[in-house]
């Protein structure tokens, strides 16, 4: 038995180095077809378009950030509106040298859906002046207008960083050292959460993120439920909104330690949605840093009515990331959804270290 014993340890750390090394060679990979694509990107730009769409890295423009649209958030940035086809190819690219192929989807899809969003709110204004109401919306609603920033030199040794923006979309990316990705915040929402009329009518870009969080309530019995169930009123906006700083949040639900194993198998499955988003390297890495704090420490919380079609709001925490999920606007049609990292959201902890490992004159 001690044998045994012995021999699975060696092969657990054996397949923890693999783990490790893996990542850190994908990685490599991965940042630098970002620097690729990001400097054919800035090639393919105007000089006028290059002082739009160029930061410092250590400006404060980097950490600015938020996903309601533009008119109540002024962003800077090139818009993908101002970009000819074939540089609005090259942005695409950029974003596709991050993401996984379902992730680049949902983004492009998100976009999509401010043309059908400006279908309903166009309606909505119709009837509304019909019935002697005001007519006209407060918001443009355009699938181009999304707005494209790099800061920094796309380099192998210097900090870079470059973002996407606009609504329902905040994606962050931050190269350190040529090799170490940092990758939130990670924002998607959708709005509506279901179409529900006209020819996209069934559409849900995220709905696989909801049905499988409601999955795993359905599957927890009373007594756990009692402990996942926070309130039984659904929050009307994720907590940490468009913080900079966020800490830990409380109640924390039921932990992954409180589970039973398909109980947590389902949980992980939930995990994964938001983690597949992702290119293979930096999933791989968001897997081993939960991985090495603590499976058992991840909890899940909700809040609202646990019936499709309800108002309702979870979260999923874990010592060093939380992931929050909110369909709560609009009678429940209309999501808002988070990855974030405590410590390492704007590669922040990558930066830390980085100083820290440089010298100085």
């Amino acid at each position: 038995m001690a044998k045994f014993r012995s021999t699975r340890l060696i092969l657990a750390a054996g397949c923890l180095v693999a783990l490790v090394a893996g990542t850190i060679i994908s990685a490599q990979r991965s940042s630098t077809t970002m620097a690729s694509a990001a400097t054919a990107f800035l090639n393919g730009l105007t000089p006028e378009q290059r002082q739009k769409a160029v930061f410092d890295f250590k400006s404060d423009e980097r950490l600015k950030w938020n996903f309601i649209p533009t008119e109540g958030f002024p962003r800077n940035g090139l818009l993908l509106r101002d970009m000819d086809e074939k540089q609005r190819q090259l942005a695409h690219n950029l974003l596709k040298s991050a993401l996984s192929q379902k992730g680049y989807m949902t983004a492009s899809s998100i976009m999509e859906l401010e043309s059908t969003l400006a279908e309903i709110e166009r309606a909505a204004a119709a009837n509304a002046a019909g019935r002697g109401g005001r007519g006209g919306g407060g918001f443009e609603r355009h699938p181009l207008k999304y707005f494209v920033s790099v800061f920094g030199n796309p380099s192998s040794k210097d900090p870079w960083g470059w973002r996407v923006e606009g609504h329902h979309i905040s994606l962050h990316f931050s190269v350190i050292n040529g090799t170490f990705v940092a990758s939130s915040p990670t924002f998607f929402g959708t709005n509506p959460a279901e179409v529900r009329e006209g020819p996209r009518a069934g559409t849900r870009i995220l709905g696989e993120q909801e049905d499988e969080a409601r999955a795993l309530l359905m599957a927890l019995d009373e007594s756990q439920r009692g402990k996942a169930v926070i309130q039984a009123v659904a929050l009307n906006e994720i907590v940490t909104t468009n913080k900079l700083d966020i800490s830990p949040l409380t109640p924390i639900g039921i932990t992954h330690a409180e589970m039973t194993p398909p109980q947590r198998d389902m949980l992980m499955k939930l995990v994964n949605i938001y983690i597949s988003k992702m290119a293979d390297d930096i999933a791989a890495d968001r897997t081993a840093k939960l991985q090495k704090s603590g499976l058992d420490k991840i909890a899940f919380a909700w809040a609202g009515a646990p019936e499709r079609g309800k108002q309702h709001y979870y979260r999923i925490q874990g010592p060093t990331f939380l992931i929050e999920h909110d369909n709560a606007q609009n009678q429940g049609n209309h999501v808002h959804s988070i990855w974030r990292d405590f410590n390492g959201d704007f590669g922040r902890d990558l930066l830390r270290e980085h100083v820290a490992s440089t010298p100085h004159e």
